[in-house]
């Protein structure tokens, strides 16, 4: 994720779901690396997260590239943002000891991705896909209020 670049038609590469009624796909989802090094009855815990966007996975029905659909793409990508900067919050409040830090990092994580699913259902659930023009405005406000404050 890069907020100073957003997202246009030709990063979305997959191939179209002929099942599915959906203009466009955004896939995108957030994911960590965990390590551990022990030295002199010290333990660091180093743990890398990363937000991603998957070309192959996204994708557009032909005639469907317009600026608001994009959008409103846009937004899926940056929910993923916002709850991967909520995860990174979380494991910065958790705390961690040498007996409990793998478990308690899976169960941060865990919770994190149905926080992901939860919000990314209610953003098109309420939008009815971006259908709901003033609704979708409304999310599109709430958005940028939520990435102005992980910034």
């Amino acid at each position: 994720y890069n907020a100073d670049k957003k997202l246009d038609w030709s990063n979305f590469k997959g191939k179209t779901d002929p099942q599915s009624d959906a203009t466009a796909i955004t896939s995108s989802g957030f994911g960590y690396e965990a390590g551990v090094h022990y030295k002199n009855e010290k333990t660091t815990i180093t743990i890398a997260v990363y937000c991603y966007f998957s070309k192959l996975n996204s994708w557009v029905r032909a005639g469907g590239q317009s600026d608001y659909a994009l959008n409103h793409e846009q937004h899926h990508f940056d929910v993923t943002y916002i709850v991967t900067n909520l995860f990174i919050q979380k494991l910065k409040d958790a705390k961690f000891t040498r007996n409990n830090y793998d478990a308690l990092i899976d169960k941060i994580y865990m919770e994190s991705c149905k926080e992901l699913e939860l919000m990314q259902n209610e953003y098109d659930g309420q939008t009815r896909n971006g259908r709901l023009k003033s609704i979708q405005a409304d999310w599109n406000e709430k958005i940028e209020k939520k990435l102005a404050l992980v910034k």
